[in-house]
């Protein structure tokens, strides 16, 4: 194999499929990404047995080949090569070795063989969509803060997509929920998606997704099948396994009968709460909220720190109520909301608070109330 290709377009793409290799692996070859030359391109391929991105880019093929090497050696190798400069990766025979050289710079890296890395396997997956990758980011960047870290309910460790009627519309919806909040964000179903299974997509591959999506305005080929879901766009193929697990029916955690309304301006109320919770204690973050008239007071206290209070203006025309709440969780919804206004609908210090942004129905949270 012998390919030459500028470093900007080897590091951006090095970048996207070395981010899924993990930093301790058991298994040698799952520490190397898989190289590939022919036909004026260079496809690169990277695996966690979980999670496999492949990335192709131009480059100049002199002979066609492949060899697998170290991913994130290889990375921090192209990283530090000086910006505008072309790098030459060669492999000769069954050496076990390639050679990547640039200007007057020269790396031998170890290989292993190409038959040892996973095979990929393009399955079949029936169902296919599309969707623009604004959506994407905006379904992933509304929901994803509320995916569950905790290992034992794994099937919390993701985005639960699938396809629902908001009253005569369909919609393709996204939940995610850690048992403390939940969020759920719907757009219209797009074409194509009427038959898919409701699936979790894993919190490893939302990351990674989102980082792809970041820098591309083209449509997005969604496929999937009851495992596997593949997402496709510019020059890369994203493809996972989904949680195999049952996601629970969050419909029952939305409250339906919450009768007291309070309208605040989003950016003044985070601003409070960030600073009032400067005082929380670091454990339970916990910061109280009690609601007169149409002023709301946030405080907090802590035996080491003290206490803070702030008084803000809101919207409110129901009965006096204290209730609190974990203050981490509230500015993560806040961050959320791009309108001015933030509507909290509230019933009582013990049950669960809908929080919606005022300009934007897509949208809708749930907060659970803590003890303060």
């Amino acid at each position: 194999m012998k390919l030459t290709i500028e470093r900007a377009a080897l590091l951006k793409s090095l970048a996207h499929v070395q981010s899924v290799v993990e930093r301790r692996n058991t298994i040698p070859i799952l520490s190397n990404v898989l190289i590939e030359a022919g036909d004026g391109r260079l496809e690169l391929t990277a695996t966690d047995m979980d999670l496999t991105i492949v990335e192709q880019v131009a480059a100049e093929v002199g002979d066609s080949g492949s060899t697998t090497a170290p991913a994130h050696t290889l990375y921090d190798i192209v990283r530090k090569l000086p910006e505008g400069a072309q790098v030459q990766l060669v492999t000769s025979g069954d050496a076990g070795q390639m050679t990547l050289s640039s200007g007057r710079s020269t790396f031998t890296l170890s290989t292993l063989p190409k038959e040892d890395f996973p095979a990929g396997g393009a399955d079949a997956l029936p169902q296919n969509f599309s969707m623009a990758a604004g959506e994407l980011k905006n379904l992933v960047d509304r929901t994803r803060f509320a995916i569950s870290t905790e290992e034992t309910r794994y099937y919390l460790n993701g985005i639960y997509l699938h396809a629902a009627a908001s009253g005569e519309v369909a919609v393709l919806r996204a939940v995610a929920t850690d048992g403390h909040r939940l969020a759920r964000f719907e757009m219209p179903l797009p074409s194509g998606a009427q038959e898919i299974p409701g699936v979790i997509v894993p919190r490893k591959t939302v990351g990674e997704l989102r980082k792809l999506i970041e820098e591309s305005d083209q449509s997005v080929q969604v496929s999937l099948s009851d495992t596997k879901v593949r997402f496709a766009f510019d020059s890369t193929v994203l493809t996972s396994k989904l949680i195999d697990g049952t996601f629970p029916d969050y419909e029952r955690v939305i409250p339906s009968d919450n009768d007291k309304v309070m309208g605040v301006n989003c950016r003044a109320f985070s601003a409070a709460v960030d600073r009032v919770s400067t005082i929380s204690t670091e454990k339970s973050r916990a910061i109280k909220l009690s609601l007169a008239g149409s002023t709301l007071t946030l405080s907090a206290t802590s035996p080491e720190s003290g206490s803070a209070v702030e008084e803000i203006e809101v919207e409110y025309g129901g009965d006096a109520l204290e209730i609190g709440f974990n203050s981490r969780y509230l500015l993560d919804i806040a961050q959320q909301i791009e309108g001015d206004g933030a509507e909290f609908v509230l019933s009582d210090a013990s049950s669960p608070t809908i929080v919606r942004d005022v300009d934007d129905a897509s949208a809708l949270y749930v907060l659970m109330p803590m003890r303060v």
